[in-house]
């Protein structure tokens, strides 16, 4: 399967709205969730970008 920037960006934003919306229904306060949901974002979109790079670089160095 091949991933091009429409089927990656699919599959982040489904993983992301499956991880609020389960944040979302749990018992804790709205200002806990909201700082919760801000930390999802950044570590998903850090954990995509280094992700391509490694990519990137993997397949351009093959041994």
């Amino acid at each position: 399967m091949e991933f091009d920037t429409t089927t990656t960006a699919i599959g982040f934003i489904t993983l992301f709205a499956v991880l609020v919306g389960g944040t979302a229904i749990s018992p804790m306060s709205t200002s806990t969730v909201v700082m919760v949901s801000i930390g999802l974002v950044v570590f998903g979109v850090l954990s995509l970008v280094f992700g391509v790079k490694h990519g990137e670089f993997r397949a351009t160095h093959q041994r």
